[in-house]
């Protein structure tokens, strides 16, 4: 088992900067989850991990194990590295027998026939995939070829894996028992793995920590879940990970008011933080389960749809002429009633924050 440790590396492709003093680290033991926009640099950070990028400035280690120093000079070979990889792909070969596949690594390596076949069982054993050990890929469902990747990632090193996009393939059913699979597997293994994905559900649901990144390459939070749904550091974390609504906010008055395209609804149940200036525009943002209904409230709205999930009710509202859109759990249907299409009443903004203003650019 080992850390992972990234100093201030920064790496461009041709004059694009994709990466510029970029530091993280992962705990000895733990699924990072490093989430993000397509177009962010995550894949270049990993492949600057792996030793197939070499960044321009910055340091890589391994517990206390330099990878790469561009200050040094060292560049660890890629074989030399022993990091394990999952691509979403599952990348098996068709020709190979499920142990085969796992054995490949150590077999590259020239170790022992009798050490392969023992690190090979006890390696299926690890993942569930032992009575499958002679069949070929396209005998295996999505999920089990997964398992066979992740177990020959497992099998020449188990310090570190490194999970890219690996449920993508998968449908949700499977997707669902596939996270919970990882987190067993690693709950066994003690593997630190760094899990790669632009898909924020799967990295609540799967995480010990989400290292969130900005378009532009930058790391703007880390931290556990609640951290990241309950004290997000900036506009683009309560934006990105989860669904939010956003509405443009004045003071008239002395009176806060929100002002969607046409319409102006007083909201004296409401105050502005003191650390922001009404001189600029504002906007609040709100999540879609942060929002009641409430017919005593000022705020009217309008029900355009509602659409029943099983366990909650998903509603889009218009506000004036902003669509908004309202989540409220099947238990508190029951207990206040379901509202319906095409019905008026009103909302209460519950927990909310402040932003300035997205500017709009063109297209």
């Amino acid at each position: 088992m080992a850390n992972v440790t990234f100093k201030n590396i920064s790496f461009r492709y041709g004059s694009n900067q994709i990466l510029k003093d970029f530091s993280l680290e992962i705990a000895d033991g733990e699924i990072l989850c490093l989430v993000g926009p397509s177009g962010c640099g995550k894949t270049t950070l990993v492949r600057c991990l792996l030793g197939l990028n070499k960044p321009e400035t910055g340091e890589i280690y391994v517990g206390d194990t330099c990878l790469f120093s561009a200050a040094r000079r060292v560049n660890m070979a890629v074989e030399r590295r022993n990091i394990g990889i999952v691509f979403q792909d599952y990348a098996v070969w068709p020709h190979l027998t499920v142990s085969e596949n796992v054995g490949y690594p150590l077999k590259k390596k020239r170790v022992a026939k009798a050490e392969i076949a023992q690190r090979v069982k006890d390696t299926l054993a690890l993942v569930n995939m032992s009575e499958y050990a002679n069949h070929l890929p396209s005998q295996l469902s999505g999920g089990q070829q997964q398992r066979v990747a992740i177990a020959r990632a497992l099998v020449s090193n188990s310090s570190i894996i490194v999970l890219d996009e690996p449920i993508t393939n998968l449908d949700a059913k499977l997707r669902e028992q596939m996270l919970e699979e990882i987190r067993e597997i690693q709950r066994k293994s003690g593997t630190t793995i760094l899990y790669i994905t632009h898909d924020q559900q799967s990295a609540l649901q799967l995480c010990d920590r989400m290292a969130i990144m900005e378009p532009d390459g930058n790391l703007c939070q880390i931290g556990t879940d609640e951290d990241i749904i309950l004290r997000p550091s900036n506009r683009f974390t309560f934006e990105f990970i989860g669904v939010s609504n956003f509405i443009p906010v004045e003071v008239e008055g002395g009176t806060l008011c929100l002002k969607p395209e046409g319409g102006r609804f007083p909201w004296p149940d409401a105050s502005l933080p003191q650390d922001l200036s009404t001189k600029e525009p504002l906007e609040v943002g709100v999540r879609p389960n942060d929002i009641v209904f409430d017919p005593d409230s000022p705020l009217k709205v309008k029900v355009t749809r509602s659409v029943f999930l099983g366990s909650e009710y998903d509603y889009f509202v218009t506000l004036g002429g902003k669509e908004l859109r309202v989540q409220q759990n099947a238990l508190d249907a029951a207990k206040y009633g379901v509202v319906r299409e095409g019905e008026e009443t009103g909302i209460r903004l519950l927990n909310y924050r402040f932003y300035p203003k997205k500017e709009v650019t063109g297209v």
